[in-house]
């Protein structure tokens, strides 16, 4: 079964329901957490086990055009079982999709999408994303 989570940092100075809609312009949850990792730092988790969950997330890569290049992004990331990219916080918040290579890159932290499962699954979950 895939496991995917999506997750962000929120920091003291941000508004935790702008991190939320960030979130759920990329998923659908079946399970929505907040974490308090230390004093007014909280972590934002979204989880859930259905290809389907991630239709915003398709949605935003058909409405911007990005089909080819977020599938090599995809695949660029994917280590063994788990593919794990980086999407730059702001932009998901008002409905774009922004990919980074690295933590720095987004200010406010990134939002962190880690899919887990068998190869045929990620192959799978490339294939809804992308496809033409």
């Amino acid at each position: 079964m895939v496991e995917i989570t999506v997750e962000a940092e929120v920091r003291p100075t941000e508004d935790i329901e702008k991190v939320k809609t960030a979130l759920l312009n990329i998923a659908r949850p079946e399970d929505l957490e907040v974490e308090e990792v230390t004093t007014g730092f909280r972590v934002m988790r979204i989880k859930c086990s259905r290809i389907e969950c991630l239709e915003p997330l398709r949605n935003m890569i058909k409405s911007q055009q990005i089909e080819p290049a977020f599938r090599a992004h995809l695949e660029k990331y994917w280590e063994g079982d788990t593919i794990t990219i980086l999407l730059h916080k702001q932009a998901c918040y008002v409905g774009k999709i922004s990919l980074i290579d690295s933590y720095r890159e987004s200010p406010l932290g990134p939002i962190k999408l880690t899919i887990k499962g068998t190869e045929e699954e990620l192959e799978k979950i490339i294939e809804y994303l992308t496809s033409e």
